[in-house]
């Protein structure tokens, strides 16, 4: 095509204006990407065909593209909106109910800690809790890596003990309640 196209000279002409016609319908970022994608159709429009008012025609491409864009924001949003409703009725049940036994898995724990000596405790919740190596727990404490295993190994056995006695209570309640 030899000749200057008219939709690119109408395009450079009206540019401004066609930014400021969908300046209301979309948000600022977006208006220089539909306005650049109007030009692109009107432009792939002419080659095709011959547009008798260009201006006209780059107007009302402008703002059905402008359109387009809120109504799929709207839509996207929407379908948002209705997947956090399902998922908000399918798993607030099952998440409250992991959160009510994570916490008293919590506190079982820390009240199987509190039965622990004070070198046992303190080495066992640097080793359990802050994940410390038992080299980083020997510097720290300025004892033997042996001491740090044993220590471990100890508070490891008496809160196992601890949280088996737990639930040994637990268990006969079940088991009396469910003979009468």
């Amino acid at each position: 095509m030899s000749e200057k196209s008219k939709i690119a000279s109408t395009y450079m002409k009206y540019r401004s204006k066609l930014m400021r016609a969908i300046s209301s319908i979309v948000d600022a970022n977006d208006i220089e990407d539909i306005v650049q994608d109007a030009f692109v159709k009107s432009y792939e429009a002419e080659l095709k065909q011959e547009i008798q008012y260009e201006r006209t025609y780059m107007l009302r491409t402008v703002r059905n593209l402008a359109l387009n864009h809120v109504n799929r924001a709207a839509h996207q949003l929407n379908d948002q909106i209705e997947n956090m409703d399902v998922l908000a009725t399918d798993f607030s049940d099952e998440m409250i109910e992991r959160q009510v036994e994570s916490k008293q898995r919590f506190i079982h724990f820390c009240q199987a800690t509190e039965n622990l000596s004070a070198e046992v405790k303190r080495v066992f919740l640097l080793k359990k809790v802050y994940d410390m190596s038992q080299r980083d727990i020997a510097e720290l404490l300025q004892i033997s890596e042996s001491t740090v295993e044993k220590h471990v190994a100890k508070g490891l056995m008496q809160c196992a003990q601890f949280l088996a006695r737990q639930q040994q209570p637990h268990n006969r309640d079940e088991s009396q309640s469910n003979l009468g």
